[in-house]
């Protein structure tokens, strides 16, 4: 026996009829003819090898395989029913777990107020956060593993949708006893400095940097490539390295890195921040309540 040769509306007229005890009143409640009601027996009869109900005056009884199915297709029916049916959402009961890639700049200046923030409007829900490298390996938009990503990514294939949070400006840093810092540097003695660049995934990073500096005349030097901007922090921290970040990580951990932002004519970064999901997700109630609820965060920021 294979359930790919069976109708659906099969089983709901035997549960109709078994919870009725007449064709007549089956018919009624699926609205729908005793002749179409008592066809849908006679192939199930057929399917099943039981006759499943047998008259009785003027109504039917279960026999005894009919008996043992009632509950089970009852029970199966119901948890259909719930599963294909729209439920609606509930911020404050919902225990659903949303996933959201961002970068480890975001994590640090931006994630903390958004965590208070979900802790209040939906309490019992959980969030998990990944790396845009992860993102990206898991086959971005698309992926069934995250909900939304937090980037400066222009994705325009199909499907995907991008709403934009905010502008993002970089900065140059040192550490503070670095040669440089506090004074005025030329064109010509930021042309010698070492640098630390970011690629938060490979080939993703401050791609439009090297574009920038050279059309200013002024040549780049990486010595480091690392994977995070906190690592460009650390190791500008400690070295005479320098580093490119965003402006609003470099307030928050400033004075714990000890770094100072550079006077320099280093060309400054524009980096457009979008929230960006899928056709996936975008009907969602809850993916779309969870994507809301990330945007007043950034209004808010």
């Amino acid at each position: 026996m294979s359930l790919t040769h069976i109708d659906l509306n099969l089983l709901v007229t035997l549960d109709a009829v078994l919870t009725e005890g007449s064709v007549a009143r089956a018919a009624e409640r699926l609205h729908v003819t005793p002749s179409a009601v008592s066809n849908a027996l006679a192939r199930l009869r057929t399917f099943i090898g039981d006759p499943l109900v047998v008259r009785s005056g003027r109504g039917v009884v279960a026999t005894p395989r009919g008996l043992e199915l009632a509950p089970a297709l009852k029970s199966a029916l119901e948890e259909l029913k719930r599963a294909v049916q729209s439920q609606a959402f509930d911020p404050a009961t919902t225990t659903r777990q949303f996933t959201i890639a961002v970068s480890d700049a975001g994590q640090i200046s931006w994630l903390p107020a958004f965590g208070r923030l979900m802790s209040s409007e939906m309490p019992r829900a959980r969030l998990r956060i990944v790396g845009i490298d992860t993102y990206l390996s898991l086959g971005g938009p698309p992926s069934t593993e995250v909900d939304v990503a937090i980037a400066a990514i222009e994705d325009t294939a199909p499907g995907v949708h991008i709403s934009p949070l905010r502008s993002e400006t970089s900065v140059l840093v040192a550490r503070r006893s670095h040669p440089s810092a506090g004074e005025r540097i030329t064109k010509a003695r930021l042309s010698k400095l070492e640098h630390v660049e970011v690629q938060v995934a490979p080939g993703r990073g401050y791609r439009g940097l090297a574009r920038l500096y050279a059309d200013a005349g002024i040549e780049r030097h990486v010595a480091m490539t690392v994977p995070s901007f906190v690592a460009a922090a650390a190791v500008a921290a400690e070295t005479d390295f320098v580093a490119t970040l965003p402006a609003n990580l470099v307030d928050v951990f400033q004075e714990q890195f000890g770094l100072s932002v550079l006077k320099a004519p280093a060309p400054t970064l524009k980096t457009a921040v979008n929230l960006i999901w899928h056709d996936r997700t975008n009907d969602d109630p809850a993916s779309r309540a969870f994507r809301l609820l990330i945007g007043r965060s950034f209004d808010r920021s």
